[in-house]
């Protein structure tokens, strides 16, 4: 039995969930949206006390057989279950840093303009439905509702120019740490 699978999705305050079928539809403060469970996997809306005896609505998913397939896929649809409910209620945020000397970051409407050392300034087109903004020039921040377009966004962006291991130069997370090497000896 699935650890994770098991465990219900507490639903956020001011977030509306709606179960027809296999479709799950999430709104909320910041937007609304939507995911198809699988077929192996059928979700509830369940009355629940909180810690605090405060009542609060849960999703439970469960298997509807006892295939691999179905023990598999029921903890990753609860998992997306719950980065829809996050989603709408608090958004997802990535930051990255650009390092280099030159290198920096514009934005020009909905295109992102990178220098960063090429011989031409590398553009990238945002889509709909994520927001970049540069806090300083060599400062990212990338939010939005859909954690998975938030996250790849932010890689596509990170792979333009990845962190070298001898000087650090290039995009990395801010949290990310990068495994220097040390260089030729005379």
């Amino acid at each position: 039995m699935s650890r994770i699978g098991k465990n219900p999705v507490t639903i956020p305050e001011g977030v509306e969930i709606q179960i027809n079928g296999q479709d799950v539809k999430a709104k909320g403060k910041l937007g609304e949206l939507k995911l198809v469970l699988h077929d192996e996997v059928s979700a509830v809306i369940e009355d629940a006390a909180n810690d605090d005896g405060k009542a609060s609505k849960i999703v439970r998913l469960s298997p509807k057989s006892n295939s691999k397939f179905a023990q598999k896929i029921w903890p990753t649809m609860r998992t997306l279950v719950d980065n829809i409910c996050i989603g709408v209620s608090q958004g997802y945020v990535k930051n990255l840093e650009i390092h280099g000397v030159g290198y920096r970051g514009n934005l020009q409407g909905t295109k992102l303009v990178l220098a960063l050392g090429f011989s031409h300034d590398v553009i990238y087109e945002i889509p709909a439905g994520v927001k970049v903004e540069l806090e300083k020039q060599t400062k990212l921040k990338i939010s939005g509702i859909d954690k998975q377009r938030v996250g790849q966004v932010a890689a596509e962006i990170r792979a333009f120019k990845k962190p070298e291991p001898y000087k650090g130069k290039g995009i990395r997370y801010v949290d990310e740490y990068i495994i220097r090497k040390e260089g030729k000896k005379k």
